[in-house]
């Protein structure tokens, strides 16, 4: 058995180099992570888009919805319409600037199409 230590510690050292090269870690932490296409990100962009609150056809129940919205400022909002920018409710004084700042990443003021 002491003929050959020498055979064992090239078994052992080719056996860790085929384990580094293959990329197994045990540490779990240190698997890379893919990183997401493209593609993803676009679909997450328009995702967001069909989530905002458009303020020309939403209707008062959904205005309602909206942080510091009540029923009074809803119909003030679909009184006023159309917008064309969703910053028109700070300049109408529909909002506070506080008010707006709380629900501005779920407002858009969508125009409508433009027909021939």
């Amino acid at each position: 058995m002491r003929k050959r230590p020498c055979v064992w510690v090239l078994a052992m050292v080719v056996a860790l180099m085929f384990t580094a090269a293959s990329g197994w870690t045990a540490d779990s932490k240190a698997a890379v992570k893919p990183t997401p296409a493209p593609e993803q990100k676009v679909e997450k962009k328009t995702e967001k888009a069909a989530e905002l609150l458009d303020l020309n056809t939403a209707t008062k129940a959904q205005l309602t919805t909206l942080t510091g919205v009540g029923d009074a400022t809803a119909q003030r909002i679909i009184k006023n319409r159309p917008f064309a920018k969703k910053d028109q409710l700070k300049s109408m004084q529909i909002l506070t600037e506080q008010e707006y700042d709380r629900i501005k990443d779920r407002i858009i003021a969508r125009q409508p199409a433009k027909r021939k």
